[in-house]
C-alpha cells in the first residue's frame, strides 16, 4: 500500500526510468501501460514490466504525462498507443479528449495529437476492426463517438457522434445516458457500446469510412436497474458476457454475429450470498483459453472466477479471490495466460496472481507495485 504523500523524486524517477528501459528491451519481460486518475499524486500514463519468470514488477516510470487518462488501447503492431482523457472541458468545449502517442523504442510516449471526444468524461476506448478507427465511449455526454485513425498514427476529427437518449429505474444514477464501453464482436465489423443509464447494449455497424450506423436490431436490453458497462465476448463472438455494474450481476447471451439476434440465457450474482455492504462491479474478462471469466468487484474487494461450458457458454462459480487493495477498478491478463494482475484504484497498488492452468484459480505470488490512482493496465503484446 501507498502512505502520503506518495511523490517520486527526480532522483527516484531517473533510477526508475533507467531501470525501466532496460527491463523493457530484456528477453521474458512483459512490459504494460497504466493508466490513472491524476486527482492526486498520479501525473498520467506509467510503464511497468512483468518478469515472466517469476511474476515480479518492475518500478513504475512516468511514460507520458495527461490528465485522467483513464483508459488505454494499444494498437496491432504495438508503436501506437491511445488514452482517453476523462475530462469535462476540452479546449473551451464541452468534451473530454482522446490522444494519440507514439510508443519509443524505450517505452515511453510521444505523444502526436489530441482530438475532443465529442462528450463529456470519456471513460473507455477501443480500436475498430481494422484499427483505422478509435472507438470511444464518453459517459458524462452520453455518446458513442468514432474517430479515424490516419495512416502516420494521428486522430482525426470525429466521424460520427452516436448520441444517446432515455433513461431507466434508478434516478439516481439513470436519469439520463451514460456510455461506458465499446467492444468488438469478433471476425465482424459490429461493435457494442453498454449504457449504464438506459439498461441497454448497443449494437453498430463500423462502415470502411469509420463511421458509426445504427444495426438493426439497435441494441440488447438488460433487467432495468442492472448498469451494464463492460463485456467479453467469446472468440466465435456467439456468446456476450454483459457485467452490470450497479446490479453486481453477470448476464450470459447467445448472439448471433451475422445477424445481432441475442437471446438471453443466464444471470448470476458477482458477489457472495449474504452480502449487504455496497458493492459496483467494474471490469470483465474471458481468460485466452476461453475457459473462464474473471469480474471485478469494488466493495466486496474480489474478483469472481466463473468456469464456462464449452458447449452452452454458461456460467459456473468457482471462487472469490480478495483483490489485496481496495477499489478493483481494472485488471488484466497477461498474454501467455499465466498471470492476472489487478489495479487497485483507491489504495494505490497493483497486485500479481498466479493463475491456475487447471482451473483458473488465482494465487497470490507476494509481487506488487504501488502506482497512484491506478484505473487500467494495457499489456504491450510484442
Amino acid at each position: 500500500m501507498i502512505s502520503p504523500p506518495r511523490i517520486f523524486s527526480a532522483l527516484a524517477t531517473f533510477c526508475w526510468l533507467s531501470l525501466g528501459s532496460l527491463a523493457f528491451a530484456q528477453e521474458g519481460v512483459q512490459p504494460f501501460y497504466i493508466g490513472t486518475y491524476t486527482s492526486g499524486d498520479s501525473q498520467g500514463i506509467y510503464l511497468s514490466s512483468l518478469n515472466l519468470a517469476d511474476g515480479s514488477l518492475a518500478p513504475p516510470t512516468l511514460a507520458a504525462e495527461l490528465d485522467n487518462p483513464s483508459f488505454l488501447a494499444i494498437n496491432g503492431t504495438h508503436d501506437h498507443l491511445y488514452a482517453v482523457g476523462e475530462v469535462s472541458n476540452f479546449k473551451d468545449k464541452a468534451s473530454g479528449a482522446v490522444s494519440a502517442f507514439a510508443i519509443n523504442q524505450d517505452g515511453t510516449l510521444k505523444l502526436l495529437n489530441q482530438e475532443a471526444s465529442g462528450g463529456r468524461g470519456p471513460c473507455h476506448v477501443l480500436l475498430g476492426p481494422d484499427e483505422k478507427t478509435a472507438l470511444v465511449a464518453n459517459y458524462g455526454g452520453g455518446s458513442f463517438v468514432s474517430l479515424p485513425v490516419a495512416e502516420d498514427g494521428t486522430l482525426k476529427p470525429a466521424a460520427s457522434v452516436m448520441q444517446q437518449a432515455g433513461s431507466s429505474i434508478d434516478k439516481s444514477r439513470q436519469q439520463g445516458p451514460h456510455a461506458h464501453g465499446m467492444f468488438l464482436v469478433p471476425g465482424t465489423k459490429l461493435a457494442l457500446g453498454a449504457d449504464l443509464g438506459v439498461d441497454k447494449v448497443m449494437i453498430y455497424d463500423v462502415t470502411d469510412e469509420g463511421e458509426l450506423k445504427t444495426h438493426d436490431p439497435a441494441f440488447i436490453a438488460v433487467t432495468p436497474g442492472s448498469g451494464p458497462r463492460h463485456l467479453a465476448t467469446n472468440k466465435s463472438g456467439d456468446k456476450i458476457y454483459v457485467l452490470n455494474e450497479m446490479a453486481s450481476t453477470v448476464d450470459v447471451f447467445q448472439f448471433d454475429p451475422q445477424t445481432g439476434q441475442s437471446q438471453h440465457l443466464q444471470k448470476l450474482s458477482t458477489l457472495p450470498e449474504g452480502f449487504d455492504g455496497n458493492n459496483t462491479t467494474a471490469e470483465i474478462f474471458l481468460h485466452p483459453n476461453g475457459k473462464w471469466l474473471y469480474c471485478s468487484n469494488r466493495g466486496h474487494n474480489s474478483l469472481a472466477l466463473y468456469a464456462v461450458d464449452p458447449e452452452t457458454g454458461k456460467l459456473t462459480f468457482v471462487e472469490h479471490a480478495s483483490s489485496m487493495g481496495e477499489t478493483p477498478r481494472s485488471f488484466q491478463i497477461a498474454p501467455q495466460g499465466k498471470h492476472l494482475l489487478i489495479a487497485n484504484q483507491n489504495s494505490s497498488n497493483i497486485v500479481v496472481y498466479e493463475i491456475n492452468q487447471e482451473n483458473g484459480t488465482l494465487t497470490s505470488n507476494g509481487h506488487q507495485i504501488d502506482v497512484p490512482n491506478p484505473c487500467c493496465i494495457d499489456f504491450r503484446f510484442d
